[in-house]
């Protein structure tokens, strides 16, 4: 859902709506705007959130928050697999995850796929402190294609993680969250490879049902499928989810406490060893929308 801004008191508002009745508004200032042929790209600045941007109306960051998503996405699959190599960003436009991730010396590519070139360059200029290392590590290698299609050509057991850093199920992200591409998921994966896919709110009934979904297409298609919570105050109602699917590695079981303190300078601002263990204790309500989905 969303509602474009509006004008209140001599000041100008954003304001997105997340459910029938509930709306989330910040008092910002318009910084830029564009329609690309893919979607809708605003950038803002306000007091409390610093530079956010959005598409098609609705949040994707803001920079007092962002570390909260983007630390999660990254270092709870980098603090299981044993030996990354070769990573596969999907989405992640704002250049946020490809930045955490060249903080691991030992990565040797990072891949990243993003459908609409405007949100990379945009973010270049707006929003530097999530997309410069874009330009800076030669790790990073960008697509200007859909994401689709790039894992249904990409060659078997090519990566060792990848990371679908999408928007929500409609639109440009609509097709990242189907059967078929988790299946191409699975197969471009290695030995140990995992999967961490955004995976939407359990609190309101239209974001709970997308979860459902994709959990259990992720039963279907991983012999580990599961889900963590961690805390995103943009975001429809602050809980937000990642999904967990690998061919081996437990998220829990496989832990490894001290991989973040064994690389240099390594500081977060979100993500540590003890978040990452309780991420996996799930609300009850949350436990039994899964156990619906399972059937």
């Amino acid at each position: 859902m969303s509602e474009t801004g509006r004008y209140e008191d001599g000041h100008f508002w954003y304001t997105e709506r997340q459910a029938p009745d509930v709306s989330l508004s910040i008092r910002c200032t318009h910084l830029y705007g564009e329609r690309t042929p893919f979607q809708r790209i605003d950038f803002y600045e306000s007091d409390t959130f610093g530079r956010f941007f959005t598409l098609d109306g609705l949040m994707m960051l803001t920079e007092k928050d962002e570390r909260h998503y983007h630390e999660m996405l990254v270092h709870v699959p980098m603090a299981v697999h044993p030996d990354v190599r070769r990573v596969l960003i999907v989405g992640g436009g704002d250049g946020g995850t490809a930045r955490e991730l060249s903080r691991y010396p030992g990565i040797e590519v990072i891949d990243m796929v993003e459908i609409d070139r405007r949100v990379v360059e945009l973010c270049r200029v707006h929003l530097p402190s999530t997309a410069g290392r874009l330009d800076e590590d030669p790790r990073i290698r960008l697509h200007y294609m859909d994401g689709v299609r790039f894992l249904r050509e990409a060659d078997d057991d090519r990566y060792d993680l990848v990371l679908v850093d999408s928007t929500d199920p409609v639109g440009p992200g609509e097709g990242l969250f189907s059967r078929r591409f988790y299946s191409d998921c699975h197969r471009v994966l290695g030995r140990d490879g995992i999967l961490v896919n955004q995976h939407e709110s359990p609190f309101y009934p239209s974001y709970s049902r997308s979860m459902q979904r994709s959990h259990q297409r992720l039963r279907d298609t991983f012999p580990i499928a599961r889900v963590y919570l961690f805390h995103m105050p943009v975001y429809p109602s602050g809980m937000w989810l990642f999904g967990f699917a690998s061919k081996g590695p437990d998220p829990v079981r496989d832990l490894r406490p001290d991989a973040l303190s064994a690389q240099p300078d390594f500081e977060t601002r979100y993500y540590t060893p003890s978040v990452h263990a309780a991420a996996f204790a799930l609300p009850r309500f949350v436990e039994r929308q899964l156990q619906e989905a399972a059937g």
